[in-house]
């Protein structure tokens, strides 16, 4: 391992280009503003910097002010009408440098930039990188004494020009493929930041902290790489350790050294160490300060005392006890930005995670940001992170070189982080079609060198894949594809799924489950009813499972699957854990025909973080904190006979709710996980035709209650014929335009799933391209109804509202 480290950083230093994460320090500054972008190639780097006249055609093209993080395909990724862009995008600045030391080096430090970038200090290329999700640095410092030495200096004013242009043209040599089920993203979509280092500075620094069987006792191990291209002589380092309550537990002084390549720093035994734990995620750090011809540096690191184990064909034990693993996964994804996440943004989803009682993650399908690592640390969520080879095969000596070099830049830049237990090796990689040949050795092949180096980086760790089947072998965790009751059989099939599935490999971990629902879309169902002798699973199909159809993209039907799978969870003692897939919807350039065009909706959030129904159920079973929530608070209109029972569901994870109706009382219903749906938190009740109020409390020590109203639709409907057009202000200062389908008779179509779309004409605008259910331009009836967001910039417009053999309707906004 420490030839590896050392190799890559004397091959930084000559080439001005490195992998190495610049560890937490001083003098780092984010490059958010001043930046402008243009969506297309130019000719040449002298395009960006040569002296131009008003007037002279050499304005064009057009350049448009952004600030960074940016992705540009925040909106065309999910635009209807349109493939998203892939091609070259460039980005200029010009830097006002000021660097505090003396002789010093300039450093820009990308935290991820898609696909292939190419980085210049005014004409000078400085570096290259292939690979959007792995972090990389530039040492700029010798191109910016150059220019300034320059006579074109004069005409910047002293600033220095710096051009970067992100690539994501579709290239099958390089990881992942574009048969993905994401968008392979172009832009400067994770910070830039423009770090100022000393002359003799922390390159990185590996802590290796192990717990003994007994947990008593722990020894530390910490080493580090040191930056010293100018070759500076002799040095002095500070080693200091704290526990998590800031206590010095451990220092070391080196005086008088050559920094130069790894020195071991230290090696201690920590006694009683606190341990790390999804619970209580104690955090220690480790500093590290070095001096030289009087400038200092001081580079820190944070880790965890931890030990886990997967049992062979059993459970997984975090720190001696038995761990559940309650999961999901994230992909780098949110409306209106696409990739470019924001660290406020990226904050509130791993909060909102961990709200929902998360407390293992896979990071799908590729390396992501250091501040996602850092909440996993500091949330206590367990990590499975991976490197993008999904799809398609394996390609050339250079493919499978990158493949290498992804995974190499994966463990040793987020080996410190207490939160990853799993190194991903690939997904579905038994899909094949980049290339003409699809060879099961060769994936084989490079699958084995990819587990053989994961083990030689990080002998700690296991290693694991998703979905393919013939390399299960290789790796020490498996995941086979199950998806009960959405891609195969029925829901209450999952434990006998799951099962089968887990006697087949050593260690089972089961990630990826779960349906897509449209948010808003509801279905009525009749409530299952057991019979002597019924089981659960009997009374669900005979039940409720057959009239909603997993074809139905509702959320009526996704609640029901994801309540059945979590209440036999609780029942399988031999599982690992399970991790829904995803969190959050996110865009996809292989489902063009979904109800959000360009969407996976299988996410218990929408993109813009709107919570669906599903979020509550998993917190009804994950979480310890008192909630209650009735199922339905976007459902308006329900519809039925006029004496027909209908099912009402409470998730909640009190002891005991009560239910009331119009202010009528439906008995209190004890909690048991077993009696599905809702934990027998349910209930079938009589509705009043017209408005109805719906109340549940909670019994116990909590005063908890949830409310809803909605109106109870007993008229029946034929083909839907026209829209029923309104406009409603919000608070934000947009209109809100909702249109209803009718039949001939004004009759609310309310099982209508028809493709509705919009138009304006005027001076607002349509909030679109959002990839959420409000906000695109082009959507799937949600019980026969869609609405979307105009800003109407103070003027007046006209919004068309269309969807084939129905009148189109317009409405006037203001």
């Amino acid at each position: 391992m420490r030839r590896i480290i050392l190799l890559l950083v004397t091959v930084c230093f000559v080439t001005g280009t490195f992998q190495a994460k610049v560890p937490v320090t001083d003098n780092k500054i984010r490059l958010t503003n001043n930046w402008e972008f243009l969506r297309q190639d130019v000719g040449n780097i002298w395009e960006l910097v040569r002296p131009v006249k008003k007037g002279q055609p050499e304005e064009q093209p057009i350049w448009t002010k952004v600030t960074l993080p940016h992705c540009f395909n925040a909106e065309d990724a999910v635009d209807p009408d349109l493939n998203y862009y892939q091609g070259p995008g460039w980005y200029k600045t010009r830097l006002q440098l000021n660097n505090p030391y003396a002789n010093g080096r300039i450093l820009l430090e990308f935290e991820g930039a898609g696909q292939k970038t190419d980085v210049y200090v005014y004409m000078t290329k400085v570096g290259s990188h292939i690979g959007g999700y792995d972090s990389w640095n530039v040492d700029i410092t010798d191109a910016v004494q150059a220019f300034l030495s320059s006579k074109e200096a004069e005409r910047f004013g002293g600033e220095v020009p710096l051009s970067i242009c992100c690539d994501n043209t579709r290239d099958a040599e390089m990881i992942p493929s574009d048969l993905s089920d994401f968008n392979l993203y172009g832009g400067i979509y994770r910070y830039l930041n423009l770090v100022y280092l000393p002359e003799v500075s922390v390159a990185s620094l590996r802590v290796e902290p192990t717990l003994d069987t007994k947990m008593k006792k722990g020894t530390l191990r910490v080493s580090g790489t040191f930056y010293n291209p100018a070759d500076v002589r002799e040095a002095s380092v500070e080693v200091s350790v704290k526990n998590a309550k800031g206590e010095v537990v451990s220092t070391r002084t080196f005086d008088k050294i050559t920094p130069l390549g790894e020195l071991e720093l230290l090696d201690v035994q920590i006694d009683k160490p606190q341990l790390w734990d999804v619970d209580n995620p104690a955090l220690y750090s480790c500093e590290v300060t070095v001096t030289a011809n009087g400038q200092k540096m001081t580079a820190s690191e944070r880790f965890g005392f931890r030990s886990f184990e997967f049992i062979e064909k059993g459970p997984f034990m975090l720190n001696g006890r038995r761990l559940l693993l309650r999961g999901t996964h994230r992909h780098e994804d949110h409306a209106g930005v696409a990739a470019a996440m924001t660290e406020e943004q990226m904050v509130q989803e791993m909060k909102m995670m961990k709200e929902m009682g998360v407390n293992f993650i896979r990071l799908g399908h590729y390396q992501q940001s250091e501040i996602i690592l850092n909440l996993c640390d500091e949330l206590g969520i367990l990590v499975w992170e991976e490197i993008p080879w999904c799809r398609g095969g394996v390609g050339n000596e250079e493919y499978r070189g990158q493949a290498k070099r992804m995974l190499t830049n994966m463990i040793t830049q987020h080996y410190n982080h207490p939160s990853v237990i799993i190194w991903g090796l690939g997904n579905e990689n038994d899909w094949p079609n980049d290339f003409p040949e699809f060879e099961q050795r060769e994936i084989r092949s490079l699958m084995s060198e990819l587990n053989t180096l994961s083990h030689h980086l990080d002998a700690e760790r296991k290693t694991a894949i998703r979905r393919c089947a013939f390399c299960s072998d290789i790796v020490d965790v498996y995941s086979p594809s199950i998806w009960a009751g959405w891609y195969r059989g029925v829901y209450t099939d999952y434990q006998k799924m799951s099962r089968e599935e887990m006697e087949k490999v050593k260690h089972f971990l089961h990630v990826e489950w779960g349906g897509d629902s449209h948010a808003g879309r509801h279905a009525e169902a009749t409530a299952p009813i057991r019979k002597e002798g019924e089981s659960d699973g009997d009374a669900a199909l005979n039940g409720s499972a057959l009239v909603l159809t997993k074809g139905d993209w509702s959320e009526s039907y996704i609640v029901k699957l994801i309540d059945w799978h979590l209440k036999e969870q609780e029942k399988m003692p031999w599982l690992t854990g399970a991790a829904y897939w995803p969190f959050k919807d996110f865009s996809t350039p292989v489902r063009p025909d979904n109800p959000v065009p360009y969407m996976n909706q299988k996410g218990v959030v929408e993109r813009d973080f709107t919570k669906k129904e599903s979020y509550y159920v998993f917190q009804s079973y994950w979480t310890q904190k008192p909630m209650l929530h009735i199922y339905g608070h976007g459902w308006p209109v329900r519809w039925g006979d006029a004496d027909e029972e209908k099912e009402v569901l409470v998730y909640s994870n009190c002891p005991a709710v009560e239910l009331f109706v119009n202010g009528q009382s439906q008995g209190v219903r004890k909690r048991n996980s077993q009696d599905f749906p809702a934990a027998g938190l349910h209930w079938n009740v009589k509705l009043a035709k017209g408005q109805n109020i719906l109340r549940a409390v909670a019994i116990g020590k909590e005063v908890l209650s949830d409310e809803l109203s909605f109106e109870y639709q007993t008229e029946k409907w034929e083909k839907e014929y026209a829209f029923r057009v309104t406009s409603t202000p919000r608070e934000d200062g947009t209109v809100e335009i909702e249109a209803q389908l009718v039949d001939a008779n004004g009759i609310r179509c309310l099982d209508s799933r028809i493709f509705i779309s919009f138009d304006i004409a005027g001076d607002g605008e349509l909030i679109q391209n959002q990839g959420t259910v409000t906000g695109s331009r082009k959507v799937q009836a949600r019980n026969g109804r869609a609405q979307i967001r105009v800003r109407t910039q103070g003027g007046t417009s006209s919004v068309a509202v269309k969807a084939d053999k129905v009148k189109t309707s317009f409405i006037t906004v203001q």
